[in-house]
């Protein structure tokens, strides 16, 4: 290395100490722009070279003034230059690691220890370099220095990793050799050794205490059900409206696809027993075998356990072929084991649209070793269960909500292993099932809940089989009514431009929606019903409750409808909004789509745009000027998490970009604390005028002194604007 560019590195590597000392004073106060985020992010990757370089360098400074090196001028010069070219290389790192440091999901402990040791490494890196030639750096303060260097470099990769691969990365493989034996199939929880093993392995790294990506941690089930920075992480019994699901489900090339990509993908089965989990409405402390033998959960999760030895089921058969099982298993078919090690398998049959009586056929191969089959909900016929006899070992049967009369039933007393039948929904008569209940030589179980087989005809059944349970289920005797659920809006966009037809409606026939558009409460005997007539012309709340004779009335449902009367032909954002509510940019504005509550809802993350640290401004053009006498802004509030109204709204017009008056300024209310959430129209009117150019300016309010973040700017967040 030339004198020149020595001198300039260490110029720069002295203005790297300045500036790192600068943003570590400054570090609370620092906005990153975007462009310096991308920066950030090559942390990760930039951090190898000062790691190798550094090491390789105290390595060498160890052993710098023994006597065969200490004369070595080459030696001597190659060391220098190293050490120089690690230390700047650890200052770019430094400043890197800073900036990653101010995005979301970064916290804890772990990232305090990463930070200080390496920025502890850098400056002592630095006092190494620019005091080796003193007189007092001896060989004493020489090895004192690099192994103290070395440790804090091992210290900085280590919490490192932790931050990046999970505690215990390292020492995962050996710690799982001193595990306790797995348990077994009677012991396993649902949730503890199925679901919770799958976010350890593939969703912990990034979502624990001390890195909490999204503001979720899946460390611990209190911190799980507390959600994220995009709100729940699941909504029970809907996996599709899940937010988990949808962030697996998403494009591998989406930023918001989890795992990330360059991250261990999930595995088809275990997408699907995350997706069971969810739609099963989780519960924490549920068991395994608690569940139905022929739930699908049940089925994928027992292959990951142990039998409990002689307690379990055994069979006289051989297993059958891996390659074959695997080959039948499809989209709409699976075929698992019913534990680990066991050569029995249960089959689930689904979608109505792909059934046919091939699909059993196709199983041929391995009826041997079919003990529990399910084609609940499936269209199945009279004729199939000839084929359905094949499986010879068969000892559980769901026909549930079948196509089947019974009149067939004759063919499944060739199942000499069948202990249970379920028959709910379906249309099989006592005439049909009487005669062959008989040739069912360890039939136990018989459930007939929703059939024309009447609860008398079920006693008798249960008289004359009283080795039999028949499972009746419940019959609706009048007596206990039950609730009605609320009427539902067909309308496809609650926003229109002149008038819009009202299209309520209830999935129960006969059903009578009453309605109020005043903001009261609709009743059974004063409120309008709903007949499809009724037309809205303006801003209108909607409120609907069902009634129906022999039913309890619904709880109402409230409509918020949402005239717009002109789209613009232009529309420009002047300030950027928050990096995390961009949704679909200027756009969104002017889209029809509404916003929601619901953060497992993709319209939260959709259709949400916000500002915190800068105005929301809004110019919109139409090119044929219109007249105008309001603006709207539909906006959230949400007090506990600093979603607050904007302090101010400008509406500015004029007939052109560059002679904009002011029209109308609007103070909306600030919510107390405690205030439950809201959706808002914030409406700002003026004298009606014609405008070619409209700009809405919503400044950010600064929170009360009574919130937990007060002083700081409100985090606004709009989804539609209306002009009228």
């Amino acid at each position: 290395m030339t004198r020149k560019v020595r001198n300039l590195a260490e110029q720069a590597l002295f203005a790297s100490a300045i500036f790192i000392l600068f943003l570590l004073v400054f570090e609370s106060k620092l906005v990153l722009p975007v462009w310096l985020q991308s920066v950030g992010r090559m942390h990760p990757l930039f951090l190898h070279f000062p790691i190798v370089i550094l090491l390789l360098a105290m390595a060498m400074e160890m052993l710098r003034f023994n006597p065969t090196y200490a004369a070595n001028e080459f030696y001597r010069g190659f060391l220098a230059n190293l050490l120089l070219v690690g230390v700047l290389s650890a200052a770019v790192t430094v400043i890197m690691g800073l900036f990653l440091s101010k995005e979301e999901g970064y916290s804890g402990e772990v990232l305090q220890w990463h930070k200080w040791s390496g920025i502890i490494l850098f400056y002592l890196s630095c006092f190494i370099y620019w005091s080796r030639d003193r007189t007092w750096y001896k060989a004493p303060v020489a090895r004192s220095g690099a192994i103290l260097a070395v440790f804090f470099l091992v210290g900085a990769g280590h919490y490192g990793a932790v931050l990046t691969h999970g505690d215990n990365f390292i020492s995962g493989p050996i710690a799982k050799q001193s595990e306790a034996e797995p348990v077994t199939l009677d012991q396993a929880l649902v949730y503890d050794h199925v679901i919770q093993p799958i976010f350890e392995q593939k969703c912990v790294s990034c979502h624990n205490p001390e890195k909490l990506k999204g503001q979720l941690n899946l460390a611990d089930v209190d911190a799980m059900l507390k959600g994220g920075k995009s709100g729940k992480l699941f909504k029970a019994g809907f996996p599709d409206a899940s937010l988990l699901l949808q962030r697996i489900h998403l494009p591998e090339d989406d930023k918001k696809h989890m795992p990330p990509k360059g991250k261990t993908p999930l595995t088809a089965d275990e997408i699907t027993l995350l997706a069971l989990w969810v739609k099963g409405k989780p519960d924490f402390k549920k068991k395994v075998i608690d569940l139905p033998p022929s739930d699908s959960l049940r089925q994928l999760a027992v292959g990951r356990f142990k039998t409990a030895g002689p307690t379990e089921a055994t069979f006289d058969f051989d297993a059958a072929d891996e390659e074959t099982v695997q080959k039948l298993n499809n989209d709409y078919r699976t075929i698992a084991p019913l534990a680990k090690e066991s050569p029995a398998l249960a089959v689930n049959l689904y979608n109505r649209s792909t059934y046919s009586v091939e699909k059993l056929e196709e199983l041929s191969d391995i009826r041997q070793q079919v003990v529990s089959l399910s084609l609940n909900k499936l269209p199945v016929k009279d004729a199939d269960l000839k084929a359905i006899s094949q499986f010879e070992n068969l000892q559980k049967l769901d026909l549930n909500f079948t196509d089947i009369t019974g009149k067939t039933l004759n063919e499944l007393t060739a199942l000499p292993h069948l202990k249970s039948l379920a028959l709910t929904g379906t249309k099989v008569t006592y005439a049909n099932l009487q005669p062959q209940l008989p040739k069912f030589k360890n039939l136990q179980t018989v459930s007939l809940w929703n059939t024309p087989v009447t609860l008398a005809q079920i006693q008798q059944l249960q008289k004359a089989h009283p080795r039999i349970a028949f499972i009746a289920g419940f019959k609706d005797d009048g007596k206990n009514p039950l609730t009605l659920n609320p009427p539902e809006v067909k309308n496809p966009s609650m926003v229109f431009a002149q008038s819009l037809p009202l299209a309520l409606y209830h999935p129960i026939k006969g059903v009578q929606i009453r309605y109020t558009t005043d903001g009261t409460e609709p009743d059974s005997v004063h409120s309008p019903v709903f007949t499809n007539k009724t037309v809205l012309t303006g801003m209108t709340t909607v409120k609907a409750k069902a009634y129906k004779d022999g039913w309890y009335g619904s709880n109402v449902a409230t409509f918020d409808f949402f005239r717009s009367s002109y789209k613009p032909d232009s529309i420009q954002l002047l300030q950027p909004l928050n990096r995390v509510h961009q949704a679909e940019g200027p756009k969104s504005f002017f889209d029809g789509k509404l916003g929601t509550f619901n953060a497992n809802s993709p319209a939260w993350a959709n259709n949400w745009t916000g500002v915190r640290n800068n105005d929301m401004v809004v110019l919109s053009e139409f090119k044929k000027p219109v007249t105008a006498s309001s603006v709207s802004l539909r906006i959230m509030v949400e007090e506990a998490t600093g979603i607050f109204p904007p302090g101010v709204v400008e509406i500015w017009g004029g007939d052109s970009r560059d002679n904009l008056k002011l029209l109308s300024t609007v103070k909306p209310r600030i919510p107390v604390k405690g205030e439950e959430h809201t959706l808002q129209t914030v409406t700002g009117r003026f004298k009606p005028q014609s405008v070619a150019f409209l700009k809405i300016v919503a400044k950010p309010c600064t929170l009360p002194d009574w919130h937990g973040n007060k002083g700081k700017p409100g985090l606004v967040l709009v989804d539609e604007l209306f002009v009228n």
